[in-house]
């Protein structure tokens, strides 16, 4: 099935498959290309200055497995080496998908990112709210404390469409099937699916890590 023609659960499940299981055990091998991971046939540029190591979350606010993944991602992320650079990237499969990416970019414009992931995640997941379109998402940012009108002027504005646009030419140059999903040095690509779970997902991230290094 087309990535773009998934339901909900469907478009999150084929990248997660599971996001741990408490008494399964992974076997510490070597992760092997083709299985756990895929090297890219062409690579992706990396945002990032010469020396440093590039990796990207390719989610989607709405995917139950993504924001079950967030805490995990989050304790990783503040662990990671100063030679590593994290960055999220909102994915759309569909061109639904597009209101909440703007709404990822316009937060970032904004620099409330780190301050608002988690609330997003939680008012879509726990307190069910809609926020899949432009009105309730200025909505729902102005009763966080965010000024409406400024938001929507960057929600609105051509920086963002920019980012969107650009957002979904990264993640179709990774080849991205499912959320959540790992892009490491703009080479390689695991998600779920691959490796078996994102726990062991992220453990392959940092084998990919030190690869990168390697090359450098």
């Amino acid at each position: 099935m087309n990535r773009r023609e998934f339901s909900v659960g469907t478009t999150c499940l084929v990248a997660a498959a599971g996001l741990g299981l408490p008494n399964l055990v992974w076997a510490q091998s070597k992760p092997e290309d083709g299985h756990e991971y895929k090297t890219l046939d062409k690579r992706v540029p990396s945002e990032v200055p010469a020396g440093k190591v590039e990796v990207i979350e390719f989610f989607w606010y709405s995917c139950p497995h993504c924001n079950a993944f967030e805490p995990q991602l989050e304790a990783w992320v503040k662990k990671l080496p100063p030679d590593v650079v994290f960055r999220r990237i909102p994915v759309a499969f569909r061109d639904d998908f597009v209101p909440q990416q703007r709404l990822f970019y316009a937060l970032d414009a904004l620099g409330k990112v780190d301050e608002m992931q988690a609330k997003v995640f939680r008012a879509i997941h726990v307190e069910k709210l809609p926020l899949t379109k432009e009105e309730p998402i200025i909505e729902w940012v102005g009763k966080n404390g965010i000024d409406k009108a400024k938001f929507k002027e960057i929600y609105n504005s051509f920086s963002v469409s920019t980012k969107a646009r650009k957002a979904t030419q990264v993640q179709e140059q990774f080849q991205v099937e499912g959320v959540p999903a790992l892009g490491v040095a703009g080479r390689w690509y695991t998600d779920g699916s691959m490796s078996g779970n994102m726990t062991r997902a992220l453990q392959v991230t940092d084998f990919l890590v030190a690869e990168a290094r390697k090359s450098r």
